[in-house]
C-alpha cells in the first residue's frame, strides 16, 4: 500500500523525510531529468569561439576609446596613442578570456606573454592579407574584412592550442 506524500517530499523541500521507496523514485526521475537537460549553447568549441569573438568585439572598444582619449584629449603623438591603446585592449582580452573563455582561476605572466604572441601572429596576418588583397584590386573594406576573419583564426587557434592549451593549465 502507497502512502500519502506530503508536498515537501513531492517538490524536493524539506520537510518530512521519505521513505526509500520515494528516494529510489526521484533518483530515477533524476536521472531522467539529467538525460533530457538542454545542452548549453556556450558550451563546447562554438561556445568557447562565441565568447572569444564577444571579448574581442570588447576589445575593439576598449582599444577605440583608449586611442580617442589618449590621442584627442591627452594630445599624445598618434603612434603612441595607438601603441598604448593596443596594448590596453590586449590586456583587457587576455584577462576576460583568462578568465571568462577560458575560466582560468588566476592570471599568469606565462600565458599573458604568450597571448601577446599570439596577438602580435594575428596582427601579421591581418596586415599581410589586408595588403595583399588592396594592392590586387580588392576594395579596401573587403579586403579588411577577410584580414580580420583570418587573423580571428589565428588568434583563435593559438589561444586555444597554444596559449590556453591543455599544458598552459
Amino acid at each position: 500500500m502507497q502512502r500519502f506524500r506530503t508536498f515537501s517530499e513531492r517538490t524536493g523541500e524539506p520537510g518530512e523525510e521519505a521513505d526509500s521507496t520515494d528516494r529510489n523514485a526521484r533518483r530515477r526521475a533524476g536521472m531522467l531529468f539529467r538525460v533530457r537537460q538542454v545542452r548549453n549553447p556556450m558550451a563546447g568549441m562554438p561556445g568557447l569561439a562565441l565568447r572569444f569573438a564577444v571579448v574581442g568585439g570588447g576589445g575593439v572598444v576598449v582599444n577605440t576609446v583608449v586611442l580617442f582619449v589618449l590621442y584627442h584629449w591627452a594630445g599624445l603623438p598618434l603612434l603612441a596613442a595607438s601603441s598604448i591603446a593596443v596594448e590596453i585592449a590586449v590586456v583587457h582580452n587576455y584577462l576576460l578570456n583568462d578568465r571568462w573563455t577560458f575560466a582560468v582561476a588566476t592570471p599568469s605572466l606565462g600565458r599573458f606573454i604568450k597571448f601577446n604572441i599570439s596577438v602580435l601572429g594575428g596582427l601579421g596576418v591581418n596586415v599581410l592579407i589586408v595588403w595583399s588583397l588592396a594592392r590586387t584590386g580588392t576594395h579596401l573594406l573587403l579586403a579588411n574584412g577577410l584580414g580580420i576573419a583570418a587573423a580571428f583564426a589565428v588568434n583563435f587557434a593559438s589561444s586555444t592550442g597554444w596559449v590556453w592549451g591543455r599544458r598552459s593549465r
